[in-house]
């Protein structure tokens, strides 16, 4: 089976790399650009190229660094979604936010095969959870209350996994998501950021979580 790993950027790709002792001919990690509708447009166009070419993935990861709901998800921990939701997909009203599904169209979650999840956990002792995909990142303590208020099993936002999540549903592909905590979810503060942390905390889940992914298949759900 061919995995597709989709970081955001380059660093995340080369975190990512590092954890294979050498070329691993069914895995490809490929940067594919940040926020929701640039992830989706390139993940969608390496799964297209892909299967043009007779040799379609069977999995796509998203996988980076993010930001991290305390106390459940601190700086340097790694976290495995069980849903990938886009928190701010949908309408302000006067009563509040609405998503676009009680609007009446679209989808706003994705759920990773659920044996999967269990199995990505168990091996990196990671917590599963929901992981928030925003278009803008959270910046005050107002913002990151509400977020938890809508989403209690949210462990982490970032900004890619949604927009990943939906290319593989159209390619008719599993996702997972996978995150690294490089900063907790709040007040903006770049002197907490450990991203060197995080990235480390990135490659050492991804070792332990490899066998995982190259021994699961599609039916074990």
């Amino acid at each position: 089976m061919r995995i597709l790993v989709a970081t955001a950027v380059p660093v995340e790709r080369d975190a990512v790399a590092r954890a294979f002792p050498g070329p691993v001919p069914d895995v490809d990690v490929l940067a594919v650009g940040v926020g929701p509708a640039l992830a989706a447009a390139s993940t969608a166009t390496a799964l297209t190229r892909a299967a043009l070419a007779g040799g379609p993935y069977g999995l796509v990861v998203s996988a980076g660094i993010g930001g991290g709901f305390l106390p459940h998800a601190p700086v340097g921990s790694l976290v495995v979604a069980d849903e990938i939701t886009a928190a701010d997909l949908g309408a302000e009203t006067a009563d509040g936010f609405v998503p676009v599904t009680e609007l009446g169209f679209g989808a706003v979650t994705h759920r990773p095969p659920e044996a999967l999840v269990r199995a990505a956990a168990a091996a990196t002792g990671a917590p599963a959870g929901a992981v928030l995909t925003v278009s803008t990142v959270t910046g005050t303590a107002a913002r990151a209350s509400a977020l938890r208020e809508r989403h209690p099993t949210a462990l982490a936002e970032a900004m890619e996994g949604f927009g990943v999540a939906e290319a593989a549903g159209a390619h008719g592909v599993p996702v997972l998501e996978i995150r690294a905590v490089s900063n907790p979810v709040g007040p903006r503060d770049r002197a907490a950021w450990r991203i060197g942390d995080a990235l480390a905390a990135l490659t050492e889940g991804f070792g332990k979580l490899t066998p995982v992914l190259e021994s699961w298949e599609h039916h074990d759900d």
